[in-house]
């Protein structure tokens, strides 16, 4: 039940990182700096996934082709 409710909130917190409510002004790491600038982004991306495919719902098969 804790590591639930400790999911949920990573999932949350990844949700309104991506969002940027503050317009960029608080980021950990600048997006004009050439090669990193984007990685704080990938990396609430990867834990927002993580999270999905945690409580079932796997984006990796998404867009799969369901023919048999």
């Amino acid at each position: 039940m804790q590591k639930n409710i400790l999911v949920v909130i990573v999932a949350l917190l990844s949700v309104l990182y991506l969002l940027n409510p503050t317009a960029g002004v608080l980021e950990l790491i600048p997006d004009n700096i050439p090669g990193i600038g984007n990685l704080d982004e990938a990396t609430a991306v990867f834990l927002l996934i993580s999270c999905f495919r945690y409580f079932g719902f796997d984006m990796a098969n998404l867009f799969k082709n369901r023919k048999k």
